[in-house]
């Protein structure tokens, strides 16, 4: 399991601090999430912020647009430094051409969903995807409680990319999952057939968040029966 620090549960006045927490404590990934005030309530993380971040490590940034018509915003986040670009199915009208963009910039091309889309919806999409993001709460906020049902979702998941790759020859699509993720679920996670975990509160509400990263690592290899 690998395992993606959400910085936006950090301290918002010490990035830098928050990605060294990050870096010391091994994490795989950096997550950034972005979001416009429409699709999502809040505000966060410009352009700007995100080209900062990419200047201060060498971990890659795993970036989730949580805007209406993403599209508009592509170009610019992905030269800031974005390594990895999730879009959400609900907000994109012309999906297969944003991910053909992010795969022509040299970044991994991912799929957000909401917690009610089901994933059968991109069934059609599969073949230009490297990775999908399953929320496991609404997206907009930090430190919300995980949806069990996300579970049985990722099971359905994991079932459909691997007939696609077996039909396809293709490679494996990953399957992330962002929300209310920590110790006492991370383990249901990786049997359900998640690849990497988004970690927030759990992390950086942590006494030591560092350590923290490495715990989730070892829970999730723990797997429940």
């Amino acid at each position: 399991m690998r395992i993606a620090p959400s910085i936006l549960a950090a301290d918002l006045a010490d990035l830098a601090g928050a990605l060294a927490v990050c870096e010391a404590g091994g994490a795989d990934l950096v997550h950034v999430d972005v979001m416009d005030g429409r699709f999502v309530p809040n505000l966060t993380f410009g352009v700007p912020v995100l080209a900062a971040l990419d200047r201060r490590t060498d971990l890659p940034l795993d970036l989730h647009l949580m805007v209406e018509d993403p599209g508009r915003l592509l170009d610019e986040y992905l030269a800031a430094g974005a390594d990895r670009v999730a879009v959400h199915w609900e907000a994109t009208v012309h999906l297969d051409r944003e991910l053909s963009r992010i795969r022509d910039a040299g970044a991994a091309a991912g799929v957000a969903l909401n917690p009610a889309t089901p994933v059968e919806v991109l069934r059609d999409a599969l073949g230009a995807l490297d990775f999908v993001l399953l929320m496991s709460v609404n997206p907009g906020f930090a430190g919300q409680r995980f949806l069990p049902y996300a579970v049985e979702k990722a099971e359905r998941l994991r079932r459909l990319a691997d007939e696609h790759r077996a039909r396809s020859g293709g490679g494996r699509i990953e399957i992330e999952m962002d929300g209310g993720i920590g110790r006492g679920n991370i383990a249901r996670l990786a049997a359900a057939g998640v690849d990497t975990a988004v970690a927030g509160s759990s992390v950086f509400g942590a006494d030591d968040p560092a350590a923290e990263i490495s715990r989730l690592r070892s829970a999730a290899g723990a797997r429940q029966a």
